[in-house]
């Protein structure tokens, strides 16, 4: 990187979208793989959304394949839009190994998190957990770099996931079909808490 030709915010929302290199490649990658699986439709949908029966009867797979499925395809676009948000906001702070640990502890907090403290769910589907504790660590890289909008950000997070505890879903985010907010706080804390452990880049590539 040109020392000589800083990255501030916004040429860093514009970098990281521009498909340039493999991070144009994982973006699109990363989106196929919300997308894809809405062709299996209803079905498709059954056999790999987290559910507690299925679980109980050692269908493991659906600890994993439960936060790439979605209700429809509404709900797939809607978190593939997300991601485009997060990726474009955070996905130079750190390497992509370090994103995969912290994709990985949000995904086992989850799972655990439903598991463990919330029995009376019976069925999950859904990436928005897995977003939330993006959007947790790539905070938590601005607020050790200092940067303009970390605590914008975590202000957003905190607020966010203080009145989904308090008073449930934001009222342009329930389809009807109930939204899972404890999905969102597991997330959110496993994603601070990985990321704690790990070195952000001193100033994204």
């Amino acid at each position: 990187m040109n020392a000589s030709r800083p990255v501030n915010g916004c040429r860093r929302v514009l970098t990281s979208l521009n498909c340039d290199g493999w991070f144009g490649i994982g973006l699109l990658a990363a989106c196929a793989l919300l997308l894809l699986p809405e062709l299996a439709g209803d079905a498709g949908r059954e056999l790999l959304r987290y559910e507690r029966s299925g679980l109980a009867a050692g269908q493991w797979w659906r600890l994993l394949t439960a936060h790439v499925v979605h209700l429809d395809l509404e709900h797939a676009a809607l978190n593939s839009l997300g991601l485009v948000l997060m990726w474009a906001l955070f996905a130079r702070d750190y390497k992509p190994r370090q994103w995969l640990l912290i994709v990985i502890g949000a995904i086992a907090a989850i799972d655990a998190g439903l598991w463990l403290r919330d029995s009376t769910v019976a069925w999950y589907v859904g990436s928005s957990g897995v977003l939330h504790g993006v959007m947790a660590a790539g905070t938590l890289a601005h607020l050790r770099r200092r940067d303009p909008d970390g605590w914008i950000l975590a202000g957003f997070i905190v607020l966010k996931l203080s009145y989904e505890q308090w008073t449930g879903a934001l009222p342009f985010a329930d389809s009807g079909a109930g939204v899972v907010v404890d999905a969102h706080l597991y997330g959110a804390l496993a994603g601070f808490a990985v990321a704690t452990f790990l070195k952000p880049r001193a100033e994204p590539v």
